[in-house]
């Protein structure tokens, strides 16, 4: 159950921000195995003044944090980020060097789900 954040420069239209997650979901399906309809995803979006970044990136610069379970092997989260980042350059045309991925893995007993502590 992998929870997805992006955040980026507000701007973009609705079509855009959806395949922005579809491109991640994509590669998190390819890459760990996870169901199709384990989507939890959101994009938060920043004006320019809120959203800092180095000026040697583009607009189209995002961070995406990705909450997983722990347990993956350091492969399949490699695999996770090369299949985020180019499918996002190939059906998006965003730079890889515009695309920041960090992957958190709390321990499940931080995990609450239907009422109920996950450890």
């Amino acid at each position: 159950m992998p929870l997805v954040k992006v955040g980026m420069l507000k701007g973009k239209s609705p079509q855009y921000r959806k395949e922005i997650l579809d491109c991640i979901h994509k590669g998190l399906t390819d890459s760990l195995g996870i169901e199709d309809w384990d989507r939890f995803q959101r994009i938060i979006e920043y004006d320019k003044d809120d959203f800092e970044f180095p000026s040697f990136k583009s607009d189209s610069f995002m961070i995406i944090e990705l909450t997983l379970f722990p347990g993956r092997t350091a492969e399949q989260k490699g695999q996770a980020i090369e299949a985020i980042t180019s499918s996002l350059n190939s059906r998006l045309s965003i730079d890889p060097s515009d695309v920041f991925i960090l992957i958190n893995e709390p321990p499940l007993e931080n995990w609450g789900m239907g009422g109920k502590q996950k450890a």
